[in-house]
């Protein structure tokens, strides 16, 4: 009975996974093309929940209508912070970036609370499900998942298709080398931080399409915290990485919860979330390039 329940849950938590990498993949990107950690992380995660929450509730739209909506929004803000506060800050030292993303993250929080309040808002969207002998998968988490990797996919024919693509990994690599070889670096540091940042407001959509509910301004602190720690597991300055980082993410928050649910005594849910601080402490410890990065 366990192992079928491990099973299933394990089959849940790859879906997430996908969508978990997705979300990371634009904190790894800041990170690799502009050396910015962005503690702001998770709150343009919980834009990306409202967006959806706004197409679907008042425009009566499926949820992944809004997937092209959140990316414009998402890039919109990316361009809006870059040149207002972001350009200015590209040299300075580690504490400052952070205090200002920091800042950031709790501006769009309060923005969000003023515009639609503090409560916990949901949707339902039921498109079927797929019955199996271990378990039931709701479609709509199947169609986040597969969402979430074709947008994986296109990011990266992106990046190694196309000349934009080769000069942000140039950048990444050197940026006074690609100066020098006649790439527009603050372009450049612009147009990444602005898909970076749709990329991660789109993974709201598809996060609120495997939990459509609980969403509020204050959601995204706990997805701030499970990026940092697939961004470190997948290798920090790796998208790529992040993503399959995701994948091993989600089977382990999926699968430890089963395990400390046998636990008497403990409730699971709270030491799920203590594991991604644990796993965080031991990642940093041990290998802190990450699983998959290299030094």
């Amino acid at each position: 009975m366990i192992l079928e329940l491990l099973a299933g849950n394990l089959i849940h938590g790859l879906l997430l996974g996908c969508v978990y990498g997705l979300s990371t993949m634009g904190l790894s990107l800041i990170f690799g093309v502009l050396k910015v950690i962005n503690v702001g992380h998770g709150p343009f995660i919980m834009v990306g929940a409202f967006v959806t929450l706004a197409m679907v509730t008042i425009f009566g739209t499926a949820p992944p209508v809004a997937i092209p909506a959140a990316l414009v929004v998402g890039m919109a803000l990316g361009f809006a912070f870059f040149y207002t506060v972001m350009r200015r800050l590209i040299k300075a030292p580690e504490f400052t970036t952070l205090l200002v993303t920091f800042a950031i993250g709790i501006l769009l929080q309060e923005v969000v609370k003023f515009t639609f309040g503090a409560e916990y808002r949901g949707y339902n969207w039921e498109v079927g499900k797929i019955i199996l002998t271990i378990t039931t998968i709701p479609m709509t988490k199947v169609y986040a998942s597969i969402g979430s990797i074709i947008i994986a996919l296109l990011l990266y024919l992106w990046f190694n298709k196309t000349r934009i693509g080769t000069a942000v990994r140039a950048v990444v690599e050197d940026s006074e080398g690609a100066r020098v070889c006649g790439v527009n670096v603050d372009r450049i540091y612009a147009l990444s931080f602005a898909i970076a940042i749709g990329l991660t407001v789109m993974s709201g959509v598809f996060l609120t399409m495997f939990i459509p509910v609980g969403i509020n301004p204050y959601m995204g602190g706990v997805y701030t915290l499970k990026a940092f720690v697939i961004a470190v597991l997948g290798g920090l300055t790796s998208p790529y990485g992040a993503f399959f980082a995701g994948l091993i993410f989600g089977l382990i928050e999926n699968g430890a919860y089963v395990l400390f649910a046998q636990i008497p005594g403990v409730a699971p849910f709270s030491l799920t979330v203590s594991l991604a601080f644990w796993m965080l402490f031991l990642l940093l410890l041990i290998k802190p390039t990450g699983l998959l990065g290299a030094k």
